[in-house]
This record gives C-alpha cells, sequence and structure tokens, in this order.
C-alpha cells in the first residue's frame, strides 16, 4: 500500500495576506460595534428619567454603554 504526502506549505504571501483580511475585517467590526453603541446611546438620552428607571437605568449609565467591551 502506497502512501502519499498531501500537506502542502502556504504559497508565498498567503500568511500575510490572509492576516491582512483578518484585520480588515476586525477593523469593520469595531465600527460597527462603536456605531451600534451610539445609536443605543443617543437613544437612551431622548428616554426621560422615569422611562429609563422603568428599564433600570440612570443616566450615568448611559455614558458606559460604549465602555462595557474596553478592559
Amino acid at each position: 500500500m502506497a502512501a502519499y504526502e498531501t500537506t502542502r506549505t502556504a504559497p508565498f504571501g498567503a500568511i500575510t495576506t490572509f492576516r491582512f483580511v483578518q484585520s480588515v475585517g476586525s477593523l469593520f467590526a469595531a465600527i460597527g460595534n462603536w456605531n451600534d453603541a451610539r445609536v443605543t446611546r443617543n437613544a437612551l438620552d431622548r428616554l426621560s428619567d422615569r422611562e429609563l428607571d422603568d428599564i433600570g437605568l440612570c443616566r450615568d449609565d448611559i455614558s458606559r454603554i460604549g465602555a462595557l467591551g474596553r478592559n
């Protein structure tokens, strides 16, 4: 029975290209997350204090919406 080696090294520049595409994708995801947090903060900012209290938030909580994912 014969065995063949089927693994090959990546072509020149393939890993660099993959990392570049991955970083561009991460950049777009970060921009999307930032925009989602911005839209949410704007919507919450339009609510009255009573409406915020109904959902368990206060005005100070709104400013922390975008910072939750950052450490």
